[in-house]
């Protein structure tokens, strides 16, 4: 019985919805100001040369903005009344002021290369954050005053990523070096008690491969030569005729240790998957 329901509990959780992003938060918000039963608008002359209403909905004067055939000109009346009604008025302009930078947002994070273990929804939340600090100091009379805000969160999101990538790359190190004192610490010909003698890496410390290496040593589903064959192999890139060199076996002999010692690893963590 414990069996069943367990995998049933596991049937519910992955049938949760994920929770919504920033943007999509923030897109449910601008969509609902431009569909209510008396929607925000904006007058139409500031995004159309001849415009054939008087005033748009806040999306399609968004839709408008971003297309290609609009005018600089256009843009540049548009943004700056947009932003001085966030500055003059508070919201919901601020709420549409944000919202209009959002195609642009989406572009700059498509082109923005970040650590996988760097969560999106942290990177999106930092772009809109630069957005909102920057509209309440930027010039709304200014040419580029538009330019300014889509800028502040190309900075914003670098330096996230910059700064994760440093923290990702300390963590490594640091992984590495276990993986070098658990080498140290155990008899090469005797690795049943290198999960007694070396230091642990904590169950709360960030995952990354070299961490998932020193576990499965310390758990002794690979012995201490197979982790170093995979760090050193897959994860540093050496070459596996240095390794096959270095120990005295031929480097087909190399290759067919490693798949196997992968495979235990896979195994392993199919199996702690499994069991959560």
């Amino acid at each position: 019985m414990r069996h069943t329901s367990r995998h049933a509990s596991r049937r519910v959780a992955c049938s949760r919805p994920l929770a919504p992003s920033p943007l999509q938060l923030l897109e449910e918000s601008f969509l609902a100001l431009a569909t209510a039963p008396q929607p925000l608008t904006l007058p139409a002359r500031l995004v159309c040369e001849e415009p054939e209403q008087e005033v748009l909905p806040v999306d399609q004067v968004r839709t408008r903005l971003a297309h290609a055939a609009t005018s600089p000109e256009l843009r540049e009346r548009t943004w700056c009344e947009v932003i001085r009604r966030a500055q003059y008025l508070g919201d919901p302009w601020g709420t549409v002021a944000i919202a209009m930078t959002v195609p642009v947002l989406r572009r700059i994070l498509a082109r923005l290369a970040y650590p996988a273990h760097l969560e999106r929804s942290e990177v999106e939340q930092e772009a809109l954050a630069a957005v909102a600090a920057a509209l309440r100091s930027v010039d709304a009379e200014a040419t580029d005053a538009a330019r300014e805000l889509f800028a502040a969160a190309d900075r914003a999101v670098h330096r996230l990523a910059y700064a994760a990538r440093r923290r990702a790359g300390r963590e490594v190190g640091q992984d590495a070096a276990q993986l070098g004192r658990l080498a140290g610490s155990a008899n090469p010909m005797d690795h049943t008690n290198c999960h007694v003698t070396a230091p642990g890496v904590e169950a709360g410390e960030e995952g990354n491969e070299y961490a998932v290496l020193v576990r499965a040593v310390r758990a002794r589903v690979v012995g201490i030569a197979e982790a170093q064959l995979i760090a050193r192999t897959r994860l540093g890139g050496e070459p596996m005729q240095r390794l096959a060199a270095e120990r005295g076996l031929s480097v087909r002999q190399l290759y067919r240790r490693r798949a196997a010692a992968e495979q235990q690893l896979a195994d392993h963590l199919a199996h702690q998957l499994r069991e959560q």
